[in-house]
């Protein structure tokens, strides 16, 4: 799986909160500061080059469906997060987030609480 730039992590972020749509929908959805509508048309391209999207013909129009889930995308890019960052440490990376008091003890009781459980 190919890396996303912030641009294409923000359209699959709305892509995917869409579930697919056609450009100007994924562009009418978007957060924030709006690119030009071609800048998005060739930001989507790259993403069914890459395959994170394919288009469905809709008469002479496509719409971009999803091919991977932000589920699987979330996963593969933690991993490859840790393990670049944190040399496949997890514990290494919450110790991170509490020394940078990013990361509160209660949040750390409810983790704990998901780990016991088995919960997300």
């Amino acid at each position: 799986m190919e890396k996303l730039t912030i641009q294409e992590e923000e359209a699959m972020l709305s892509i995917w909160q869409l579930n697919g749509g056609f450009v100007k929908e994924i562009l009418d959805n978007l957060k924030g500061e709006k690119p030009p509508y071609t800048t998005l048309a060739s930001t989507i391209k790259n993403l069914e080059k890459k395959s994170y999207v394919k288009p469905v013909r809709y008469a002479n129009a496509k719409r971009y469906e999803p091919v991977i889930s932000e589920e699987e995308y979330k996963a593969k890019f933690m991993n490859n997060f840790v393990g670049d960052y944190f040399k496949n440490s997890y514990k290494d990376m919450v110790s991170f987030f509490v020394k940078e008091e990013k990361l509160s003890g209660k949040e750390l009781e409810e983790i704990m609480d998901m780990i016991k459980n088995n919960k997300s």
